[in-house]
């Protein structure tokens, strides 16, 4: 159980790690609670932001966390590569340190089962139609946005 268990809901953390990513906090009926982009920073910096944001959702808490796993793309240097692991280390360092739990997923695993493969939709798309009337799906670059709600819906599936 998380630290920061106030009593409130317990939410499903999305996180599609990276400096383009996002995170975001479904609560227990799959609503979509809030949404951040992920913080600007590095390293210890980035893991104490992810900290200072799970701890300004109380007395609501995380439960769980899906993080998407990361992995190299073709064509993405070594620095770039290197840099976007050192991102999603901190994320998880973070979310260790407050014992919240932590699946990670593959990109193809959530994305086939919310249905991204079959139907040649965007995650934008998707995230949109799912979570009508916000305006956080509205941007060609809200796609980190709609992938981490996508994975936290995505995360909710498997526990129901």
């Amino acid at each position: 159980m998380s630290q920061f268990d106030m009593g409130g809901d317990p939410l499903t953390l999305g996180i599609d790690p990276g400096k383009q990513g996002a995170l975001a906090f479904l609560d227990p009926d799959g609503g979509l609670r809030h949404i951040e982009d992920m913080p600007p920073h590095s390293g210890a910096g980035l893991g104490d932001a992810v900290r200072a944001l799970l701890a300004d959702m109380s007395p609501d808490y995380v439960a769980v966390a899906w993080v998407e796993q990361t992995q190299a793309f073709p064509g993405q240097g070594r620095t770039s590569a290197h840099d976007y692991g050192r991102e999603a280390g901190a994320v998880l360092g973070a979310l260790g340190a407050l014992a919240v739990p932590v699946h990670m997923v593959h990109p193809s695993v959530w994305k086939k089962a919310v249905g991204l493969n079959r139907q040649k939709a965007t995650s934008i798309d998707l995230a949109a139609g799912l979570w009508p009337g916000t305006d956080w799906f509205r941007r060609k670059k809200d796609d980190g946005r709609a992938e981490a709600a996508l994975i936290a819906r995505y995360g909710q599936e498997q526990g129901r």
